[in-house]
């Protein structure tokens, strides 16, 4: 099931949201402060490319550098980044067929506004490691 959510996903709204952040990568990586940005930025686009079958999960030993960079990453590139998840998970709403579609880009939302502190695992992954 998750290869059908993933490929349906792909073609509808996945790629879009991939090439968003690999621009705002691209972009990021300019300087050498961004760097950092743009490499969670990749990070998250190939997580947008194909999410079912994976989660994110905070990182407990992120401290307040995570904090500064997520309110840094908030200001250069998350909000747009996010306005693209609303937009596309409220079309996709609109079919009864797209409405698991649209609630994976609204759970990208948070993901996408502050990704520093967090990693992308497989599913199966998280639940098993978290008891």
């Amino acid at each position: 099931m998750k290869t059908i959510l993933n490929v349906i996903w792909l073609v509808l709204s996945g790629f879009w949201l991939f090439l968003g952040y690999l621009a705002a990568g691209l972009l990021l990586c300019i300087t050498i402060i961004g760097i950092p940005f743009g490499i969670a930025a990749f990070r998250i686009g190939v997580y947008a490319l194909w999410p079912f079958g994976y989660t994110t999960v905070e990182r407990r030993e992120a401290g307040a550098a995570s904090f500064v960079g997520n309110v840094l990453w908030l200001v250069l590139a998350g909000w747009w980044l996010t306005i693209g998840h609303i937009v596309t998970g409220i079309a996709l709403c609109v079919t009864i067929i797209g409405i698991p579609l649209g609630i994976a880009n609204f759970k990208l939302i948070p993901v996408s506004l502050f990704p520093l502190g967090r990693e992308i695992v497989r599913t199966d992954e998280a639940f098993s490691t978290r008891w």
